[in-house]
């Protein structure tokens, strides 16, 4: 009888650790760009009553067909719920055999963290010593664990739109909690993780050669970075077609994107010679199935060991 694995958060935790993880999205990444995988953009169902979403994000990589079915609820917050939650499906790709059914919450978290932490490893410049982090919740925190992994930091600085959540962050992390402009101005290094629908970002305050990585904003007209601070640098994504549909930081300045992160990774496109750099992070499908891939591999591991 066909066994399909289940696996909950708890589960799941032990089985992802940061470096295995950044391997796999490099490879899932190259493999999208250079055409060896299938990654159709994700389909958005509204949930107006709720100012939410209902996405399916579709991908075939590596042996296995699968999708992240998410849900984004900005709201949850209020409620001390997760903003993120979902299901992710695998299936064989050779049969179409159903194989595991995971929570996506934390494969989620982490796999996004996990990109822009190779996208800051190409882009960043050397020796960056300080990092300016705008927000406070769970990828704000997953950032910190990614982007410090290799490259410490003299001074972590955090703002958020609540003072109290900033400074629990900064007691908790050793950041310092400031206002947006004081986190940003000394800056090499940017992570936006805010669900603010408007710029939080004024490109005036940024250092020229900093590397911004813009996680926060959904939507062709939501965005985190004003005009300026986009328009003076070169733009990476993940995925053309989908910036060229979600990407209101991209969108609403209309500027041209330099590369997606795995040409640059797989030597198709050179590293820019752009001094600020700019990742605009959205999250595609591919990186969902290829984190869940290996909690699957490991987890039928530690199941068959058992």
């Amino acid at each position: 009888m066909r066994t399909i694995l289940n696996l909950n958060e708890e589960q799941i935790a032990p089985l992802l650790d940061w470096p295995s993880l950044i391997t796999v999205l490099r490879s899932a990444l190259v493999a999208y760009s250079t055409g060896r995988a299938a990654n159709p953009v994700r389909q958005i169902v509204p949930v107006p009553a709720y100012e939410a979403f209902f996405g399916l994000m579709p991908a075939i990589f590596d042996g296995i067909t699968g999708a992240k079915l998410v849900t984004a609820y900005p709201n949850n917050a209020t409620y001390r719920l997760p903003t993120h939650m979902g299901l992710i499906l695998l299936f064989r790709e050779a049969t179409g055999e159903p194989l595991a059914v995971l929570d996506a919450r934390l494969i989620t978290e982490m796999r996004t963290a996990a990109v822009s932490a190779i996208a800051t490893e190409l882009l960043a410049k050397p020796g960056a010593q300080v990092l300016g982090i705008l927000g406070s919740g769970v990828q704000a925190r997953a950032h910190l664990r990614a982007l410090t992994l290799g490259r410490p930091y003299e001074r972590v600085y955090v703002w958020s739109r609540n003072p109290q959540h900033a400074g629990r962050f900064a007691e908790e992390t050793g950041a310092i909690a400031t206002s947006a402009e004081e986190a940003v101005q000394e800056a090499d290094v940017i992570v936006t993780a805010t669900h603010s629908p408007e710029p939080v970002v004024s490109g005036k305050w940024l250092k020229p050669d900093v590397h911004i990585n813009a996680v926060g904003a959904v939507g062709p007209a939501r965005r985190e970075l004003d005009s300026v601070a986009v328009e003076q640098a070169a733009v990476i994504v993940e995925s053309r077609e989908a910036a060229e549909n979600e990407a209101g930081d991209i969108l609403i300045p209309k500027v041209s994107i330099y590369a997606e992160l795995g040409e640059l990774l797989a030597g198709t496109r050179p590293l820019p010679e752009t001094r600020r750099t700019v990742y605009k992070s959205l999250g595609i499908g591919i990186e969902d199935i290829a984190a869940a891939k290996l909690v699957y591999e490991r987890g039928t591991k530690v199941t068959s060991d058992g």
